[in-house]
């Protein structure tokens, strides 16, 4: 609560737009955890409740990165079937090759972590493509009049447009260990396990969001490509 409590002081009096915007997050952020530890508590040991809480996950990681992207009827199935490629390639290897052993925990703690971020990937990916396609539309429209595909025309934007939605996970593996501790680091040492095993666990999560990030972008990126009119944006 203190904690809160500077955080909207020092918003309020640099007169920020929605400074109650922190304090209303963590309290509801609060609320879900303590939602979902008593929750999983009862679930944990059980493979096919597991399945049904990680479905409930992507299904909301999805609506929220397709709400984000425009309207949810249009975007919902390119955002499920590309995150649904990065989860389902990742998972594959994950636990198919043994890094991590196949369990009902570690396949709750995986998922939730690979589908979080996937949704977070998937939405500057959009949105990214998007802006880009409508900040260089003249250069889209020449390569259209030149006679190129859509999917052509926006090719550069597509590359763009996916490197810079994984410039947050990329700087975040690159600084792990010299600027911050990683909680999948912190909590498997809290758990007992020692740092050296904490730490092999921790590459293979970042390793996995990363791919699993790779995989969605690619794909939904590729999705948006085919644009043959401009993008109606508020700029516009």
């Amino acid at each position: 609560m203190v904690l809160l409590g500077a955080a909207s002081a020092v918003l309020v009096l640099a007169r920020a737009e929605a400074p109650w915007a922190p304090a209303v997050a963590i309290v509801r952020g609060a609320a879900q955890l303590a939602v979902i530890s008593l929750v999983l508590s009862g679930i944990i040991r059980s493979p096919l409740l597991i399945g049904v809480a990680l479905l409930v996950m992507f299904s909301v990681a999805v609506l929220t990165a397709a709400r984000r992207l425009g309207s949810v009827s249009s975007m919902v199935i390119p955002v499920a079937v590309s995150m649904g490629v990065g989860v389902l390639v990742t998972g594959s290897v994950v636990f198919g090759m043994g890094a991590v052993e196949f369990s009902p925990r570690y396949a709750l703690a995986i998922g939730g972590i690979v589908i979080g971020n996937a949704m977070t990937i998937a939405t500057i990916s959009g949105q990214r493509f998007r802006e880009l396609v409508a900040d260089q539309w003249d250069e889209v429209e020449g390569w259209l009049a030149l006679g190129a595909s859509p999917r052509r025309a926006t090719e550069r934007l597509v590359r763009r447009a996916v490197s810079a939605a994984l410039v947050p996970t990329v700087d975040q593996t690159k600084t792990t260990g010299l600027v911050t501790l990683p909680g999948a680091f912190v909590g498997a040492v809290f758990g007992g396990l020692s740092p050296l095993d904490a730490g092999r666990f921790q590459i293979v999560v970042l390793a996995a969001i990363m791919a699993a990030g790779a995989c969605t972008a690619v794909c939904l990126t590729q999705w948006l490509a085919p644009i043959a009119t401009r993008p109606v944006t508020s700029a516009n």
